[in-house]
């Protein structure tokens, strides 16, 4: 089977993704515009009938001074991983991308390895033996996550692993927290919540909180508060401008695509969440929130709301994006664990990013560069 991959129009890019259930919010064309230090191409997947079969966000940084670029899939390219013959899908790919002056590609396949329930979740928490959870057994394994693996390393990618940080290393989050929707009832979600958070909800109602949705011009409000979670929290804050820039863009393609929620209480926002929608899949990207008045729980307020919203949108996933790897009660990381699979969700490991080199020289001479950051 020959397949030929080409740069797409951003219509028929977006058209190709409007017909699956399920695709990254990096793998749209206007995640391009959010990125302004890469430069963005929109491939398409082509059988030789003409039909498109697949496609793809790629990314390109230029290497400095040089017409020589690193080359980056995030959370894609939108393909079927499982067909047979996966390197005709490949290799095209990676035959434009030199063509284009890549000297190495990046990609992380949207595949699931392994499912650890939010009750494997807590029991390893509170297992002093358990360090990380990739060596905790998994309440499902996915065969399909675990051939393309092998698969991939015998084409010659090499698999990223995570950083100390676990789902939080550089790149995208191999290890994610996600709360599954389809065929459940929004009686069924809130079931799913533990008590801490059912009755952080019930307080939030109690004391007044109002969650709303908010626009562009309520982007300063929440800038403030994540300025002030990031320095609680201990991570280097995105400037205004991204967020502007993020919402401009992904609103653009779509209306829905990004939305802005905030928790008010007597006459404050104490505080506010993102929330990204493509297709059947929503997530919870970027959270907020001051130390003031944490007793009437805005946060927990706003995720419900969110939660609520998307289950309405007819969401099959509400995912809570990345989580830490570890387990251990020293990493202020784990609290936000706590966090996200107190709402019911499922620790989900994903097969990775992965990398080629098409220039081993260039190649290397990154990895060491990025290495000494």
């Amino acid at each position: 089977m020959s397949l030929t991959v080409r740069p797409v129009s951003r219509a028929e890019h977006l058209s190709f993704v409007a017909e699956r259930p399920s695709v990254s919010h990096m793998q749209v064309p206007s995640w391009g515009d959010v990125k302004p230090d890469w430069q963005a191409e929109s491939l398409g997947w082509f059988e030789a009938d003409g039909r498109m079969v697949g496609a793809g966000l790629v990314l390109l940084r230029p290497l400095p001074r040089t017409k020589r670029y690193l080359a980056y899939l995030p959370e894609g390219p939108v393909i079927d991983w499982h067909a047979p013959g996966l390197e005709h899908r490949l290799e095209p790919m990676l035959a434009h991308l030199r063509n284009r002056g890549a000297f190495s590609v990046k990609m992380g396949p949207p595949v699931v390895t392994r499912r650890w329930s939010p009750e494997a979740v807590k029991a390893a928490i509170a297992d002093p033996d358990a360090h990380r959870l990739r060596d905790v057994p998994a309440t499902s394994d996915e065969p399909d996550g675990v051939e393309l693996a092998d698969r991939l390393h015998r084409m010659g990618w090499r698999r990223t692993e995570p950083g100390r940080e676990g789902g939080f290393a550089a790149g995208q989050p191999r290890y994610v927290c996600q709360i599954p929707f389809a065929g459940r009832s929004l009686e069924d979600i809130h079931g799913g919540l533990n008590q801490q958070w059912r009755r952080n909800v019930k307080k939030a109602e109690k004391a007044g909180v109002k969650v709303v949705r908010g626009g562009a011009e309520d982007l300063p409000v929440f800038y403030e508060l994540y300025a002030e979670t990031a320095e609680r929290d201990r991570f280097l804050p995105r400037p205004p401008a991204y967020f502007r820039r993020m919402w401009d863009a992904l609103t653009a393609e779509h209306p829905d695509r990004m939305r802005l929620y905030l928790a008010h209480h007597d006459g404050e926002v104490l505080a506010a969440a993102t929330m990204l929608v493509v297709g059947s899949h929503v997530w919870y990207s970027y959270g907020a929130s001051t130390s003031r008045r944490r007793e009437v729980q805005p946060s927990n307020a706003v995720q419900w709301r969110m939660m609520c919203d998307a289950h309405e949108l007819g969401a099959h996933v509400y995912d809570f994006r990345g989580i830490t790897d570890t387990l251990e009660e020293s990493d202020h990381l784990l609290g936000l664990l706590r966090f996200k699979v107190g709402a019911g969700g499922e620790a989900v490991e994903y097969v990775g990013e992965w990398d080629f080199p098409l220039n081993r020289v260039l190649h290397k001479a990154l990895n060491l560069y990025m290495a000494r950051r």
